[in-house]
């Protein structure tokens, strides 16, 4: 099972970026999905989680307002659709699920909380 982050890039700030996650023999609509993000020399921060319905989204503080995660379980992704980019968003993006299905971690962005991972997609974001 491997879970695969695509859409980054280089953009100026104030820019948009839409990213999406992926899987091959693993079915996302089961599960609840996380965008992590890690810059380098910082650690790995909890972006935003939905849940296996799409009913429930969670983000941290520092995008609320500018991105926004959504799902569509009939194509098997998952969309991070970032707004109003900022220097300070630039990283490493990874989406990742829980071991269980239908479940969200009651510390939604905790990145320990999460099971299967993948390659993960570079947003660049230029002052």
């Amino acid at each position: 099972v491997q879970l695969q982050a695509c859409g980054g890039g280089l953009v100026q700030a104030g820019g948009s970026l839409r990213l999406s996650c992926a899987a091959s023999g693993f079915r996302l609509r089961y599960y609840a999905i996380g965008w992590f993000r890690q810059a380098p020399g910082k650690e790995r921060e909890g972006v935003s989680c939905i849940s296996s319905s799409g009913g429930s989204t969670y983000y941290t503080d520092s995008v609320k307002g500018r991105f926004t995660i959504s799902r569509d379980n009939a194509k098997n992704t998952v969309y991070l659709q970032m707004n109003n980019l900022k220097p300070e968003d630039t990283a490493v993006y990874y989406c990742s699920a829980p071991s269980e299905r239908h479940w969200v971690p009651p510390r939604v962005l905790d990145s320990t909380a999460y099971h299967y991972w993948g390659q993960g997609t570079q947003v660049t974001v230029s002052s």
